[in-house]
Formats: structure tokens, sequence, C-alpha cells
């Protein structure tokens, strides 16, 4: 039977279905310059080297960008011990999921992700017309078992972020190489590395070694945490050469622009502005944990700059009602119920006044009268 011809144009099948991404919030009513705990950004701003090297770009802004980034290529391989030819760059590393299930997946195939996994992974398997399935994660901690028992022959892409967001929770190199141990051949293991750079347990890896040997692994890396280079948006991976040729193919010629090429190889080179971040972070994630701890919160162990607190679910005492507080307050913080987690706020690490007017809040909002203005 022949099907009725569309009276206007509509999406292709699955489109309409995907929920857009909804990331931390900005603004607070009455406050200029609110303090941004809502987005996992370096709160130290980005190396002085990068914020020089995108300046001196500006009198190239007429010319197409080098679409292979050949000199940031250089620098991350010699960096990092990779070879140049197996690197692929996005527009951040969410162009590169994107990218790996258009190339991999199609109408028939899925994609396994964690319960509470970066929502990016679930609108890239389902904007290639893959099914998205979900390893339950008991204690808000990817589970080997559960990812494993959600894969079968048409299983084209496992998502990983290690550590995870928006938990901060990780596994250890025992576990993702049991993980790539139990995948098909065929089935791509991405393991992301957003937050790599701050985590610093002893059983922890990246990933790129274990990339280095595999026909089927890719990592992903980011500027846009350590390196404060969010708003520049700069991803890169490394990827089997068969995998990155195939990539390559579809991606975009100049996704990634001068001035971001620029500032990432300055910010590569600053090892001094990536240690003096990572020092915050581990100096002030501990304080903050056992201050909420304190409160009566619930702080879930992370290798992230940032924390899960869990809340409540006593009228009064909510996560959501936590949040409207803070922000009362210009405190921004980030509400996790799109990931599943309703009683949960994710809180990046902040300098120490950003903390410290955080504890203020929160100790404000926990211990006056529920109802009563606080």
């Amino acid at each position: 039977m022949t099907q009725p011809v569309p009276s206007k144009p509509a999406p292709k099948s699955g489109i309409l279905d995907i929920s857009p991404y909804v990331g931390g919030k900005a603004k607070a009513a009455g406050f200029a310059h609110p303090i941004k705990l809502s987005s996992n950004e370096n709160i130290l701003g980005c190396s002085p080297k990068a914020s020089a090297a995108y300046a001196a770009a500006a009198d190239q802004l007429h010319i197409y960008p080098d679409g292979r980034a050949e000199r940031l290529r250089a620098a991350i391989a010699a960096k990092f011990d990779l070879e140049p030819e197996r690197l692929l760059f996005g527009c951040g590393s969410d162009e590169l999921f994107s990218l790996i299930c258009q190339v991999y997946c199609e109408p028939g195939d899925n994609i396994v992700q964690g319960q509470y996994g970066f929502l990016a992974y679930r609108i890239a398997g389902a904007a290639a017309q893959a099914e998205v399935r979900f390893a339950p994660e008991p204690d808000l901690k990817l589970d080997v078992d559960q990812v494993l028992a959600q894969v079968d022959e048409r299983t084209k892409v496992v998502f990983i972020a290690n550590p995870s967001n928006p938990t901060g929770t990780w596994n250890s190199r025992a576990e993702i190489e049991r993980l790539h141990a139990g995948l098909p051949h065929h089935t791509i293991l991405v393991l992301d590395g957003a937050y790599a750079e701050f985590a610093s347990t002893p059983d922890y890896t990246d990933g790129l070694d274990l990339a280095r040997g595999a026909d089927n692994i890719v990592v992903t890396r980011t500027f846009s945490k350590a390196y404060g280079l969010a708003a520049l948006r700069v991803g890169w991976g490394y990827a089997p050469l068969a995998i990155a040729d195939a990539i390559d193919r579809i991606r975009p010629p100049f996704n990634v622009n001068i001035p971001a090429q620029a500032a990432a190889l300055a910010a590569l080179d600053d090892d001094d502005f990536i240690a003096r971040s990572k020092a915050l972070v581990e100096t002030w994630r501990p304080w903050l944990a056992q201050q909420l701890g304190g409160l009566g919160l619930e702080t879930v162990p992370s290798e992230g700059n940032f924390l899960l607190v869990l809340f409540p679910q006593t009228p009064g005492r909510t996560a959501a009602e936590a949040e409207t507080h803070l922000a009362s307050r210009g405190v921004l913080v980030r509400a996790v119920a799109g990931y599943g987690i309703p009683h949960g706020l994710r809180i990046t690490v902040g300098r120490e006044d950003d903390n410290r007017a955080l504890i203020a809040g929160l100790e404000a909002f926990l211990t006056a009268e529920p109802g009563v203005a606080r």
C-alpha cells in the first residue's frame, strides 16, 4: 500500500522523541555575577598563554582553519606519546560521539551506556536511529557485568565516561580491561576522559595505553574542563587508524576554528596552570565533602572537579528546593533530575570563597524551619 505523502517536511523517525540537552544554569535573578558551580568549568579560568594566543588569532578571522589541525595534532601526539595519524578532532568531544554513531550505527543497531551516563551519548545514538540501552548502575557507579548483559550482536558502541558525569565515580583499570575483553570485536568501546586530568587514584587509567593495541577502543578528551576552554569547544580522540579514517570522511572539514586551535595549543604548553587547577580540586573537594557530611548530606566519592550531593526527599529539604534557595543567594548548582537522580545536585568545586558561600547557603537552607523564608 502506498504511504501518504507528508504535507510538510518531517524529521526522520525518532528525532522528536529526543529530549534536547539542557546545560547548567548561568543566571540568577538579582545577581550580575553569580557564583557558577553548575557546569564543571575550570573555576580558575584558563591559562594566560591560551588567552594571549586566542587574542593573537584575531587577525586571522577571514581565513579557513587548518582542517586537520596539524600543529595541535603534533603537539598532542608528542605530549601523550601517540601516533598523530590516529588522532581525531571535534567541536567538543560531543561532536565525536555523534560522528562515531553516524558512521557505525544503523536502524536496528544499539548503543549501551550506564544508567546515569552523560546525556550526549543517548542523543548521539538516538539521532543515528540506534536503540539506546541503559545498564543499571548500583551505588551510582557503572557495573561491568550490567553493561555486558546489555550487549548483543547488534551493539555497535559502548560509551563509558571515566570519571563519570554526573556522579564522579570511576572504574579501575582492571574493570575497564574486563569490560573490553567481554565485548564483541565489532563493538567500539568509547572511553570518555573529559575529567581525566582530575583523577589521581592509583587504580585509574585514562585508557590511552589500552587503546594503543586495540582495534575497537576510542579514547576521547576535551579542552573544556581542566584546560578551561569550554567556550572554544575543542575535543580530540585517539582511535584505531581504520576508525579514524572512517570518521574523517564525514567530519565537517573546518570544525575546529583558528582561535580555538591556537588557544588549545598554548594551553597544552602550560603545565603549571593544570597543576594549579588539580591542586585546587584536591584541596577543596575533600573539604566540601566533609562540610556537606557535617550538614547531614551524602556525597558520592568523586574523581572529577565536582561532587554529586544527595538530599532527603522530605518536603522542605529536597534537592530542587535547595537549588532554588542557593540561586536566591547567587549560587548556581546543577540539578540532575534529567539524569534520573531527582534527589541529587551536582556541584563544581570552586575557590575558597565560592565553597564557603555554598556551605553557608546550604546550612541556612537545612537549619531553617520548613516553609520559613531563609
